[in-house]
């Protein structure tokens, strides 16, 4: 078991009130799964992210990670599981817009204590697995989106984590893109990763093997698939991708 949260609870006060936005949610992953979590605004499923994810600590409850309880560590504690364990990719991509592609993989890896040799090859073969050896040297203003999110996707995988967060990847990605970066993400799956992703498109999370629904901070409900789409075969039934033309300037697609 990955991720094992038990009774997990989040308060915010604003102002004079305060606002549950979890309430008392127990669930478990294991690793190598694939997970969509979905719900409308104010569910309560960005607050379980955040918490996943390390960003934030519980009110209450426990949040054990591989059988540690990271429920009540220290910011610099919570800031290296963060590193280590963790990789992150946000529908905004997140890339520094004046490092190459190489450079931005590069970032996990600076507090690693790596020499600069084997940081420059690591990200290079991340880059390679996600399909992007070509693009080391180019910006995010010369990459197309899903290019871009192949990007990000490279940086959350450089440290080899047990667990990638994706908050609405395809956000900004048309819908052949999205599908390819779904099917990066299946891929990464079938490796061994465990992978938890926030959408609230219904095809997508059609991809995962397991959906949970959250609604007013609880969970609703905890379907699991036999038989998730599959983004490769679905790939070979669309239409043959235009050149990928880079982001224009000021897009966040």
């Amino acid at each position: 078991m990955l991720v094992d949260v038990r009774d997990l609870s989040k308060d915010y006060v604003m102002e004079a009130q305060t606002v549950h936005a979890l309430r008392g949610v127990t669930l478990a992953i294991d690793a190598a799964e694939f997970v969509a979590v979905m719900g409308p605004s104010g569910s309560g499923k960005s607050t379980f992210m955040n918490l996943l994810g390390c960003l934030d600590s519980p009110t209450t409850g426990q949040y054990l990670l591989d059988g540690r309880d990271v429920s009540r560590l220290a910011a610099n504690e919570l800031a290296r599981i963060r590193n280590q364990r963790i990789g992150f990719v946000f529908q905004g991509f997140n890339l520094l817009a004046r490092t190459s592609a190489l450079e931005n993989v590069e970032l996990p890896l600076m507090y690693s204590g790596l020499p600069a040799a084997e940081r420059h090859a690591r990200a290079r073969r991340t880059l390679e697995a996600v399909g992007l050896s070509n693009r080391a040297d180019h910006q995010p203003s010369q990459l197309s989106g899903g290019q871009q999110q192949r990007v990000a996707i490279a940086r959350a995988l450089v440290n080899s984590p047990a667990l990638i967060l994706a908050d609405e990847p395809t956000g900004n990605l048309d819908t052949r893109t999205s599908v390819e970066i779904m099917a990066l993400l299946q891929d990464l799956n079938r490796q061994g990763i465990t992978v938890v992703l926030v959408t609230h498109e219904l095809d997508i999370s059609g991809y995962a093997s397991r959906v949970i629904q959250f609604r007013d901070g609880r969970l609703r409900s905890d379907d699991r698939s036999g038989r998730p789409r599959d983004a490769k075969t679905e790939l070979l039934t669309m239409p043959a991708p235009e050149d990928e033309a880079p982001v224009p300037a000021g897009s966040a697609a």
